[in-house]
């Protein structure tokens, strides 16, 4: 049965089933998977059985569900006992039973396709030789009636043939980069130009057609620059016990390191001009821009091949070249000076200046926080001036029927005033019966009170009395007796204790003894009547 189990569980699965892999057995099964497996079956079979997979919850729910399927099992020939106690208390074999009745009626076409793999590929292999048939067995359309290659065929628009083809050719495309991370601070700057100048990838390529090239040749290098940091990192970068973004940040100032090294060695080979400048230049940047200076001082000194050919014919035998004279280390240690004293006396000038702006920014801040607290003020006045002049409007505007106003507002003051006579009655209505049942609460609670009050006064002169009583005899007691004597008249009490004792334990035994013998003798008394009796 096991094997059959696997086959129908299997088969269920390939139906629509989301049941988990560890359901290797019937026994497995639970009243709702059944309902399911059987919904899913009974959709396959009957296009038009329309009913949910789930069980729900309520109990009279799941009584009309499952005599809904078990009327559906009869109707297709079912010859079992079947009945909604089949689908919620039934045993394992009857389930066993339905399934497979079920899986035998199953179309052909669904049987099949449940046989075949279900892997990706054979998906693909499947969908090709579909796609193959159809193209094979599709009747012949001239290349004049199609535009770009496209055809119509089963309701769907296709590419056919080698019209609307074209090379591959990709462009550099940019996309925003870190807007998806919400943690990321992304400059402001950065922000701006990614909505307002940066263009969307599609309109990036200059050609439309290069856009799905585009798109995956940056995919590609994404993915190979992936695989080479991963290739790096599992390499090199796991040995040097460093994170992440420390091992990025030694490999960024490391490459950055070199290529200063670089520039400047290759720049120390040029002219004294361009040393010296470099001597100046400390940082990449100024190092770059001298060297950008240098390729294009050296543009703009070539020429033409004619010129150099005019230029060699007509030079001067006797011309020697300028020799350059080098600098000593006295010079330069006083070129250093000059230019610290420049640096210095340019920081003493920007400090100053700072001062001054910070000064300044204080004054606007103050003024700012005045200007704020004046707009407040002014603020509320306004807001009194508007009311104001809503009223004084108001009353402009009643001016020029004045009579007739001032009947209206006649006939509101005098509503106003019948509805608050009203409104007086109905509150003394509702207001009599609530002080009379205040007074009445009021005046139980005062007797109450009283009661009370009397009950305290009794207890009082109780008190009062016992008190006086308890001090009398206080003072009636003999206060000449000493600790002593209370002690020996307690040692007296032990002793009588003792001896009470005593007495009780040497008459145990004698009192034991009696009532032995008294049981004794209403024991034979009772037997010899019963004799007599008998």
């Amino acid at each position: 049965m096991e094997e059959v189990d696997t086959i129908i569980i299997a088969t269920l699965r390939d139906v629509g089933c989301g049941f988990d892999e560890s359901v290797v057995s019937l026994i497995n099964f639970s009243a709702a998977m059944v309902v399911e497996a059987c919904v899913r079956c009974l959709r396959v079979i009957l296009p038009d059985f329309n009913c949910p997979a789930s069980m729900p919850e309520v109990m009279s729910a799941r009584y009309r569900m499952c005599s809904t399927l078990a009327n559906a099992c009869q109707e297709l020939g079912y010859q079992g006992e079947i009945g909604y106690q089949t689908f919620l208390y039934s045993s394992v074999k009857e389930w066993r039973k339905l399934l497979m009745f079920l899986l035998e009626k199953l179309p052909r076409e669904a049987v099949q396709a449940a046989d075949e793999p279900t892997g990706a590929r054979m998906v693909l292999n499947r969908r090709i030789s579909a796609e193959l048939s159809a193209a094979i067995t599709s009747s012949w359309t001239p290349p004049f009636c199609k535009r770009h290659g496209l055809v119509l065929r089963k309701g769907h628009w296709q590419r056919e043939g080698g019209a609307g083809c074209h090379g591959y050719h990709s462009s550099d495309v940019r996309a925003p980069e870190g807007t998806g991370d919400i943690s990321a601070r992304i400059p402001k700057d950065v922000l701006r130009y990614y909505s307002s100048h940066m263009r969307f990838v599609p309109a990036q390529p200059r050609v439309r057609r290069d856009v799905l090239a585009s798109l995956l040749e940056r995919n590609a290098s994404e993915v190979a620059a992936q695989q080479e940091w991963e290739a790096e990192w599992n390499t090199q970068g796991l040995t040097s016990r460093l994170s992440e973004e420390e091992y990025r940040a030694r490999k960024r100032q490391r490459l950055k390191k070199k290529l200063t090294e670089q520039l400047t060695s290759s720049l120390r080979q040029g002219s004294a001009s361009a040393s010296a400048a470099l001597g100046a230049a400390s940082d990449l940047q100024t190092i770059l821009n001298s060297f950008t200076d240098k390729l294009s001082a050296g543009v703009q000194g070539t020429g033409s091949r004619f010129q150099h050919a005019e230029k060699l014919q007509f030079a001067k035998e006797e011309e020697v070249p300028m020799q350059v004279e080098e600098a000593t280390e006295e010079e330069l240690q006083q070129q250093r000076e000059q230019e610290v004293a420049s640096l210095q006396e340019q920081l003493s000038v920007l400090t100053a200046q700072l001062e001054a702006l910070e000064l300044g920014r204080k004054k606007f801040s103050a003024s700012m926080q005045q200007m704020m607290e004046r707009e407040l003020e002014q603020g509320g006045q306004n807001k009194d001036e508007e009311e104001a002049y809503k009223v004084k409007k108001k009353t402009h505007d009643l001016l020029p029927n004045a009579d007739e106003n001032m009947r209206k507002l006649k006939e509101l003051v005098q509503g106003s005033a019948d509805r608050l006579t009203k409104l007086s009655a109905k509150w003394e209505e509702v207001r009599g019966p609530l002080v009379e049942s205040e007074e009445t609460r009021l005046l139980g609670e005062v007797g109450r009170l009283r009661s009370r009050m009397k009950e305290v006064a009794d207890e009082t002169r109780q008190k009062e009395s016992l008190y006086k009583q308890l001090v009398t005899e206080y003072e009636q007691l003999s206060k000449g007796q000493s600790r002593v004597s209370y002690t020996r008249r307690i040692l007296e009490i032990v002793a009588n204790i003792q001896k009470q004792k005593e007495d009780i334990g040497r008459s145990l035994p004698t009192l034991a003894r009696y009532s032995h013998s008294m049981l004794h003798y209403h024991f034979i008394t009772h037997v010899s009547l019963a004799l007599e009796i008998s």
